[in-house]
């Protein structure tokens, strides 16, 4: 049996298989059938504005000889994209397998449509064919449809599971914002911070690139051929294109209105938005690795799954494997989101195919980091801090006093406090190398010259005390 023979079809990559469930709110914006539905309503509006005017012409018609839509008509013209379906898709590609072009294809399926329309709507009928795609060229209809899947696709999916993300980790930075934590810089015990503290880190980092996603301008262009408006002035020169172009981007298409171009949009916007989403997936892999390292040194641990099989061979084991698969995808996302960011900027003089086939693979790019963000957010919710490992590691690290001692003894020879020289010295004979208790660090305190205040305060420190503001900086957070 030929796996190829098999209906319906094997699904080639994991992000169409086995993790469909995950990926597939996606489907509905950066599919092939969803960029076709799009570039439907792309066409079907641009007929009616032709058709109907706006307000900056009086809402009169824009071409001569053509009659405004009625309320129905233009019902009727908005219903040939929500009501693409199986049937459509399969119609669309019949045309395709023809024309060998898919926006020539969803031209074709609109003209289909026309003839199923009801005979009370006179205006629907063969003569009005002419109007579809009138004077575009297939990177109009295609810039703004893909500009459009992309909008809708980080609006109404991605950006909520990334800020999903970011409300958990808020909420478990306020939760354990006095929990204290022993840090740990060059992989060495160090100044003692809070858990809370740790992962407002992220929140702050995260939330910075939340904020250029959700100010970010998705851009389009209805221009012609080579961006002169030449064919429609050729037309209609009594038409200020200008000002249609820009209505039509502007307030139909919900988009940022580019004037100037070639005959593609130059898609920086795209480049600045998958650099984001690239940045933020990189800030993300960060905290997998980390919270994967605090996992493995009993600072987390973890809920194990009931009938979850951790090893194949041993059977205590509860594996990470929320924050490896995030990994993974996360890396896998930055790979194709950092290709598209450096192709789709570039281009030979007014047109070349190279990114109309690399933007065919922006629903792959997001779609790794969905499953990325869907794999974190898992591995969150089944961690929690293992507070006994916590408070033991603090206790067995006093040696970590050892920055707050000698900071204060420069203090106090700043004020000319006699016996202060060489405070780093003479702390780190005492400590570094060494592990030391709360006997010897109190030892060293009386050895030294401290006036009273400084002595008792340095003597009431412990590892898990010795954090400073680190609660409070929670609040920065967002």
């Amino acid at each position: 049996m030929k796996l190829t023979d098999i209906s319906p079809a094997i699904a080639l990559t994991p992000l169409d298989g086995r993790y469909h469930n995950a990926t597939a709110p996606l489907v509905e914006y950066l599919s092939e059938p969803a960029l076709n539905r799009e570039r439907m309503r792309v066409e079907v509006e641009w007929m009616i504005l032709l058709a109907n005017g706006f307000e900056g012409n009086g809402n009169r018609p824009i071409i001569d000889g053509v009659e405004p839509f009625t309320d129905a008509e233009k019902a009727f013209l908005r219903s040939i994209p929500e009501d693409f379906g199986a049937e459509g898709i399969r119609q669309h590609a019949a045309h395709e397998a023809v024309t060998h072009h898919d926006v020539k294809a969803v031209e074709y399926y609109i003209d289909d449509q026309f003839d199923k329309a009801p005979a009370d709507l006179t205006h629907i009928n063969d003569a009005l064919k002419t109007l579809v795609h009138f004077a575009c060229t297939s990177e109009d209809i295609n810039n703004l449809s893909i500009a459009r899947c992309v909008k809708n696709a980080m609006e109404q999916v991605w950006t909520p599971a990334f800020e999903e993300i970011i409300d958990h980790l808020a909420a478990k930075a306020d939760e354990f914002r006095d929990l204290p934590l022993l840090s740990l810089t060059h992989g060495q015990p160090a100044t003692p911070t809070t858990l809370g503290k740790e992962l407002a880190v992220y929140v702050y980092r995260l939330n910075r690139q939340l904020k250029h996603i959700t100010q970010q301008e998705y851009l389009g262009k209805i221009n012609g051929a080579t961006g002169t408006f030449g064919a429609h002035l050729a037309a209609c020169p009594d038409v200020d294109w200008i000002a249609v172009s820009r209505e039509f981007v502007t307030n139909r298409m919900g988009l940022t209105w580019n004037p100037l171009t070639t005959q593609i949009e130059s898609h920086d916007w795209q480049a600045e938005l998958y650099s984001t989403v690239s940045h933020a997936n990189r800030i993300m892999h960060n905290l997998c690795v980390d919270v994967w390292m605090y996992i493995s040194r009993g600072v987390f641990a973890q809920v194990p799954v009931k009938g979850a099989t951790g090893s194949s061979t041993m059977p205590h084991k509860v594996n990470p494997i929320r924050f490896e698969n995030a990994e993974a995808n996360f890396e896998l996302s930055c790979s194709l989101l950092d290709t598209l960011s450096a192709t789709l900027v570039e281009s030979r003089w007014q047109r070349d195919l190279t990114d109309s086939t690399t933007q065919r693979n922006i629903g792959s790019a997001l779609g790794y980091s969905l499953l990325a963000l869907y794999n974190l957010m898992g591995g969150l919710k089944s961690i929690h801090p293992n507070e006994h490992v916590i408070a033991h590691e603090l206790d067995t690290n006093w040696e970590v006093l050892g920055e707050p001692i000698q900071t204060a003894m420069r203090a106090c020879e700043l004020r000319g406090l006699p016996g202060m020289d060489k405070p780093y010295e003479k702390v780190k004979e005492l400590m570094r190398g060494h592990t030391i208790d709360q006997a010897q660090v109190e030892a060293f305190i009386d050895q030294q010259s401290f006036d009273a205040d400084t002595a008792a305060r340095l003597k009431a420190l412990t590892p898990a005390t010795y954090t400073g503001v680190a609660s409070r900086l929670v609040d920065f957070d967002r």
